[in-house]
């Protein structure tokens, strides 16, 4: 385990910058407003011919490039070369590197993926290969014109449902009412030991330290987190619960089952139990929403892995 934290933080990324973007803009005309009264229109081109700017953790040079809400703009403090994803890559859980394999779903509009545990959603400093950086590659390989657009984000450790925008309108419409459009979030999830109650609704408020450690809290001051949940199998040792959430909020499930004694097994983050199949045992199963122009029903589906059922 600390032979893999220093090769982590060896390929650490030094950034001088970050920020979020909060409306549609185009790079050069984001980053001009951002470093106004500070740097030239010429010195923030420099940054951009000189390969400093990171999308969502992806170099790119192109003055024009269509940013969207809550994209991640990072200023490195040196030139970043380009990784494009090799088939040899080596993508944690799926075949080197391929994403078509993991498509559950693809349209004009959309890209689903069933992302395996092990593998970001969007890029880190300390991990350059993530779920998004693939959907860029797999779009510009079949002649795409578009780019993804991050809608929502399921953890690293998580398995599941995971849906990209293709179009910068639809991307925009989602982010803004998401709560409006969506209508199931649903998890399976293998915790510790016997629930005393079979089903339940948790509401509780969850707060985030300094260490990025979100934390079940009673301060209202914190953020809401509605989650429901029913056990579906169990044995004397553990248990299976479909899940449900009506808040999205940063380690909500993971945070809630801790809380209530009955921690995910493999989430070292909490309770650090060790996993009969060597991953976090939670999985992002269906993802069900309205399209936000035709207001089509759209649902998502990524089965429970196998791995959950065998350990019963």
């Amino acid at each position: 385990m600390q032979r893999k934290k220093q090769s982590e933080q060896s390929s650490s990324l030094p950034v001088t910058h970050t920020f979020v973007v909060k409306r549609s803009d185009e790079l050069l005309n984001f980053l001009l407003a951002r470093f106004e009264g500070k740097l030239s229109r010429n010195s923030v081109k420099g940054l951009l011919s000189d390969h400093k700017v990171l999308v969502n953790g992806s170099m790119t040079s192109q003055f024009n490039y269509p940013l969207a809400k809550d994209d991640e703009v990072k200023i490195a403090r040196n030139p970043v070369r380009a990784k494009p994803v090799r088939k040899d890559a080596g993508m944690p859980g799926t075949s080197g590197g391929s994403l078509k394999p993991y498509i559950i779903y693809e349209d004009d509009d959309f890209l689903a993926i069933n992302k395996p545990a092990g593998l970001l959603s969007v890029e880190s400093d300390k991990s350059r290969t993530s779920a998004y950086a693939l959907a860029a590659e797999y779009l510009k390989k079949n002649g795409s014109q578009s780019r993804p657009y991050i809608i929502h984000r399921i953890d690293k450790e998580t398995s599941g449902v995971l849906v990209f925008a293709k179009d910068i309108r639809i991307q925009s419409m989602m982010k803004m009412r998401w709560n409006d459009f969506v209508s199931l979030r649903e998890y399976y999830a293998v915790v510790d030991g016997v629930m005393e109650e079979k089903q339940k609704e948790v509401i509780s408020y969850l707060m985030e330290n300094t260490n990025h450690h979100v934390f079940v809290t009673k301060n209202p001051k914190g953020k809401k987190a509605v989650t429901r949940y029913e056990v579906v199998r169990e044995n004397d040792a553990m248990s299976m619960l479909r899940v449900e959430i009506d808040t999205g909020k940063k380690n909500q499930i993971r945070a809630q089952m801790d809380y209530l004694g009955h921690p995910i097994l493999g989430d070292d983050k909490y309770a650090n139990l060790p996993s009969p199949i060597n991953r976090l045992c939670l999985h992002a199963s269906t993802l069900e929403f309205d399209h936000p122009v035709t207001r089509k029903p759209m649902r998502f589906y990524a089965p429970v892995p196998k791995e959950f059922n065998s350990m019963f």
